[in-house]
């Protein structure tokens, strides 16, 4: 996906040119990298804000154009206001179309309503990760990463070294190593709890327990008082 992006160069800095920037609708921003000088520039809030509720703009190389200059830049930063619909200050980085970049890419996760863990299973779709890091040139970065997990069955998960990585696109040696969960599939709840063992149960078997040693018979020690006392 093609995102432009409309910047003006900015003249007044400081924590009041910046706060009358935003009073003015625009918001304050810095481009760097490509060994050249940063650059200090001021975005129109709307249209930024409308940007960034795409996800292609968080992962994606945007063209921006700067007092009718075009630039390649990566979104690196922004700081939103704590409670208004308000962006504070964005980030660009240029980029070098010969040198490797390193970006978090999302994951899309597909086909799970058939993955037979969850149609016939009943399981659930735990995502563990919703992006991953990866590095490559940058006309080779990809907008996303698609993971199928229609083969997944109850138990199942998908690792890192499981995606399938476009041409060109890499993730990082640490995560080749480590190799973690993406997703998994998890068994249901009813299924997974271990069952509580019982308490022990005493057999009833109807006998009379046992009678000591010299014991009188229930009842008999009291009768044979009495025939005593009658002779």
């Amino acid at each position: 996906m093609k995102i432009e992006v409309v910047a003006f160069p900015r003249k007044l800095q400081g924590t009041g040119a910046s706060r009358r920037l935003r009073t003015s609708g625009r918001v304050p921003g810095v481009i760097y990298g490509a060994e050249k000088p940063a650059q200090a520039i001021e975005l129109d809030q709307n249209a930024l804000l409308r940007h960034l509720k795409m996800e292609a703009f968080h992962a994606s190389i945007l063209d921006m154009a700067v007092d009718g200059a075009k630039e390649r830049v990566l979104l690196r930063d922004f700081q939103m206001h704590p409670w208004k619909p308000i962006a504070l200050h964005v980030d660009f980085q240029r980029i070098d179309p010969t040198k490797k970049i390193h970006m978090n890419v999302p994951l899309h996760f597909m086909n799970q309503e058939i993955a037979p863990g969850v149609k016939l299973g009943g399981g659930v779709i735990q995502h563990v990760m919703n992006d991953v890091e990866v590095q490559c040139l940058p006309d080779a970065l990809p907008e996303y990463i698609e993971v199928d997990l229609k083969g997944l069955e109850l138990g199942d998960a998908v690792h890192m070294n499981d995606l399938d990585l476009p041409a060109g696109v890499e993730i990082s040696a640490k995560l080749k190593q480590d190799n973690p969960a993406v997703v998994i599939l998890q068994v249901p709840r009813e299924q997974a709890a271990e069952e509580v063992p019982g308490a022990p149960v005493t057999e009833i078997t109807g006998q009379a327990p046992a009678e000591a040693p010299g014991a009188a018979p229930a009842g008999g020690e009291k009768k044979d008082e009495k025939k005593e006392a009658a002779k």
